[in-house]
C-alpha cells in the first residue's frame, strides 16, 4: 500500500526514526507515532547487482534485474533506505526525492521540489 511514511518522534529528545518505535532510539524515552515528509534528498546509493535472499524476496517470473537503492534523507534527519525509480546514469547525490511507503522497502522517485 502506498502512503506516507509512519515513524516516530521522542517525547523526551525529539528525535525522528524509521521505521516506528516504541522508544528512543537515542535516549530510550517513550516515542509517538508520527508522518514523516515525503520529500528529501539523496544522502548516497549503489546498484543492487545480485538477488537478495529469498524469503523474503520474490524473483519476478522474468528473472531478477539489478536495481538502484539509496538512502534519502528527510528534513526530521532520519535516513530512509529506499529502492530508487531512476535509471542510474540519472542519480546524483544530493538531487531532490519523493519517497513513498510501498507495502515493505519505501520507493523514491526524482522529484521538482528544493529541499
Amino acid at each position: 500500500m502506498e502512503g506516507a511514511l509512519s515513524g516516530s518522534r521522542c517525547a523526551d529528545c525529539a528525535v525522528a526514526a524509521y521505521p516506528a518505535e516504541p522508544v528512543c532510539p537515542r535516549c530510550g524515552g517513550p516515542a509517538e507515532p508520527v508522518a514523516l515528509s515525503a520529500t528529501g534528498t539523496l544522502w548516497t546509493w549503489t546498484v543492487q547487482r545480485y538477488a537478495p535472499k529469498s524469503p523474503p524476496y520474490a524473483v519476478p517470473g522474468t528473472g531478477f534485474e539489478p536495481f538502484a537503492v539509496g538512502y534519502v534523507e528527510l528534513p526530521e534527519g532520519v535516513r530512509v533506505l529506499a529502492a530508487l525509480d531512476i535509471p542510474p546514469e540519472r542519480i546524483t547525490i544530493g538531487m531532490p526525492l519523493r519517497v513513498t511507503a510501498a507495502g515493505g522497502v519505501p520507493r523514491a522517485a526524482a522529484s521538482g521540489v528544493t529541499v
